[in-house]
């Protein structure tokens, strides 16, 4: 892979704050003002010529985050223009939560028997039943839903080195499309792919839970390389 002159930055940025995970929830209040606040912040990075792209998971949270973002970031270039062009959002499926599946679906990582039932749209399976199955009681009970997840080798779906390699794939597949002038990515996902990703690509542990519409920051600009940041920690990879 021969890196184009023009730099490549993408952004992973968790959605804003919901009330809970129940669901496909919307954000909260706060959680607007997050995303909001997390535009201002990324609009100070922008640079003359850039094409942004605003992409999003498959979920309410995320898109609503995404608009936040694209609000803030169109108010923040208001009377000082960066000279940027900045895209609708747009709902990309590699941003998606990981795979797994209950019955032959797939099910998004809620985190109530009841919650899950409500996703299984062609089978009844009650919450008892549900609650008898591998992964699921145990995840729905521990204190860390999303660190059981990212410690497990056989989920009943995608495990994190998957998910990792999934998000790894599409940032690099960018590089792909001809680069006449400087892009940007900000791409509003999930705490699940943010661990999976930091975990194997750059702390080589689970660091937790990411702050609401905190970012993990990759940065293509270099000489066939790629700089991964996330707040103190850095490092950077060569890309062949």
């Amino acid at each position: 892979m021969v890196l184009s002159a023009a730099p490549l930055r993408i952004h992973w940025l968790r959605h804003g704050r919901v009330a809970s995970h129940r669901g496909d929830m919307p954000l909260t209040d706060e959680g607007w003002r997050e995303a909001e606040a997390a535009g201002v912040r990324l609009s100070r990075l922008l640079v003359p010529g850039e094409i942004v792209s605003i992409l999003y998971a498959p979920t309410r949270r995320t898109r609503e985050t995404a608009q936040a973002l694209q609000r803030a970031i169109t108010a923040s270039a208001v009377g000082n223009p960066p000279h940027i062009s900045l895209l609708e959002p747009e709902m990309h499926m590699a941003l998606r939560n990981p795979d797994l599946y209950v019955a032959g679906q797939r099910v998004e990582m809620v985190s109530s028997a009841e919650a899950l039932a409500e996703q299984l749209s062609t089978v009844s399976l009650t919450g008892e039943q549900l609650g008898q199955l591998p992964f699921w009681p145990t995840f729905w009970s521990h204190t860390d839903r999303i660190g059981y997840w990212v410690g497990l080798d056989n989920p009943p779906g995608e495990d994190a080195r998957a998910v990792a390699r999934r998000m790894l794939t599409f940032a690099v597949s960018l590089l792909d499309l001809p680069a006449r002038q400087p892009r940007r990515y900000i791409c509003v996902t999930h705490s699940p792919n943010m661990r999976a990703f930091l975990s194997h690509y750059l702390l080589g542990y689970d660091p937790g839970e990411p702050n609401y519409a905190e970012t993990v920051d990759l940065d293509f600009s270099g000489t066939n390389s790629l700089t991964i940041t996330y707040r103190a920690h850095q490092t950077v990879y060569p890309i062949p």
